[in-house]
């Protein structure tokens, strides 16, 4: 069988349901929606670490982050280049690989191992006129980054060649205009913010985006989850408030322009399928669409913030276009995380993932298998210096089919300030459930597999 290409698009903080498929109340997004209707929408898919480079380091190695060693944003720009990514035994299979956009583990945008073709940038880089590192030289570019590199991308896919191929297609969308200093600190550029194409400025003027149940006050959400009490005390005097001001956060205002900035990413997609009808690649390249990391608009107080284990933070947008495996339509509704892409791709491509891979290829799901399937995941934090309000707010959590169990490691004792869901009656996880003697069961069980979760995703 003939192998398949590989196109991968990453869009940076995209929230599970902010396209028009997943759920957007007013988004359109006519090309991603495509994908979804030719191929399979994953309506359970998540990150076991809910920030960037974590999670993209997860993706590139199949591994927890316990595991790869890159647990949040500070600059480990040496680790970032020896990670076991997958690129590398795509390479060694025949395949020509390319990465263009953002890598964001490690602030340099120099190349790195596993990728014939090179294009990134510093840091977050530029929305608009953006230097970027095109195989290791770095060139000045006039315009709007997605726009560039959507051209860039579908040069790519769009040339002959005697190999199959796979391209990394990481976005700037649909994160606001930043720098971000090696602590993982971050400042806004002179007309920082959130800013779509010019074109799009005006998209979705007037739209608004419906309040959830759990879109509460700070005082509220503590009463329930008494471990965030002094984080949002601390918050209140954070030095980044200023920062959050400027990109409109928790506003009508943020959303709409994320909104805004995601139809570029979607006409991107638009001409990628187009070039790839183009030159007969369509049916032969295996298209997957998904975001780094969760996003909160308010839930649990919480924004703009992924950084949690409540589902905004940890679910993910997850598309995966082809006909060969994937029949049009299909839904597919296991516990599916960021660690399965790299198995899955390598099976596809002839090779066997390596046991330091911790994912699972996703064929069998595609092909209805379903039986011992994962029921259930890790989902482990680090706090960061760069967020002083965070400070200790680290956490190991475990989700199943039904339950949430949040194990705040530096909070309380004894587990006092923990955190249980019954997800079935409760999908806005406003009722916590740590302290109830009928669920004490539940509980002493949740927690005994998550000390097994954390063992087996360290090696130990």
């Amino acid at each position: 069988m003939q192998r398949p290409n590989f196109l991968v698009i990453l869009v940076d903080d995209l929230r599970h349901d902010e396209f028009g498929a997943g759920g957007h109340p007013y988004m359109k997004t006519p090309h991603i929606d495509r994908l979804a209707q030719e191929g399979a929408l994953f309506e359970r898919a998540f990150h076991t670490t809910p920030i960037c480079s974590p999670n993209r380091a997860s993706v590139m190695t199949g591994q927890y982050a316990s595991r790869h060693g890159i647990i949040d944003n500070v600059a480990r720009d040496a680790m970032s280049h020896r990670l076991p990514n997958y690129h590398l035994a795509l390479q060694a299979l025949g395949y020509q690989t390319a990465h263009i956009g953002k890598w964001h583990m490690g602030n340099d945008g120099r190349p790195r191992p596993g990728y014939d073709h090179w294009v990134s940038f510093d840091g977050h880089g530029r929305l608009h006129d953006p230097k970027l590192n095109v195989n290791g030289s770095t060139v000045q570019h006039s315009g709007y980054i997605t726009d560039i590199m959507n051209r860039m991308a579908v040069d790519f896919v769009g040339g002959r060649r005697k190999r199959p191929w796979s391209l990394f297609f990481a976005h700037k969308a649909v994160h606001p205009d930043a720098e971000q200093a090696a602590d993982g600190t971050l400042t806004l550029n002179n007309d920082g913010g959130y800013k779509p194409a010019a074109r799009h400025q005006d998209l979705y003027r007037g739209c608004v985006f419906p309040r959830k149940p759990n879109m509460l006050a700070a005082a509220e959400v503590a009463r329930c989850k008494p471990a965030w009490a002094e984080a949002f005390a601390l918050k209140r005097s954070e030095p980044s408030q200023a920062a959050l001001k400027a990109i409109q956060a928790g506003t009508q205002e943020e959303i709409r322009l994320r909104a805004a900035m995601m139809a570029s990413v979607d006409e991107g997609v638009g001409l990628l399928l187009e070039a790839l009808a183009r030159t007969r690649q369509l049916d032969d390249t295996l298209i997957l669409f998904f975001g780094d990391n969760g996003y909160f608009f308010g839930e649990h107080a919480l924004g703009p913030e992924r950084r949690f284990a409540y589902e905004e933070g940890i679910r993910a947008p997850f598309l995966l276009r082809y006909p060969r495996r994937a029949k049009a339509g299909a839904r597919v509704r296991e516990l599916v995380i960021c660690q399965d892409i790299a198995p899955t791709l390598l099976r596809l491509a002839g090779g066997r993932p390596g046991p330091q891979v911790q994912g699972r290829s996703l064929l069998p799901l595609l092909s209805g298998r379903r039986a011992g399937w994962r029921r259930s995941f890790l989902i482990e934090y680090w706090a960061e210096n760069a967020l002083p309000w965070l400070v200790g707010m680290s956490y190991k959590a475990i989700r199943t089919e039904r339950y949430k169990y949040i194990r705040w490691v530096n909070r309380g004792r004894d587990g006092e300030l923990d955190e249980l869901y019954d997800l079935a009656r409760d999908p806005f996880e406003l009722v916590n459930l740590n302290a109830s003697r009928r669920h004490a069961g539940v509980r002493n069980g949740l927690r005994r597999a998550l000390r097994r979760l954390v063992a087996d995703a360290a090696g130990l």
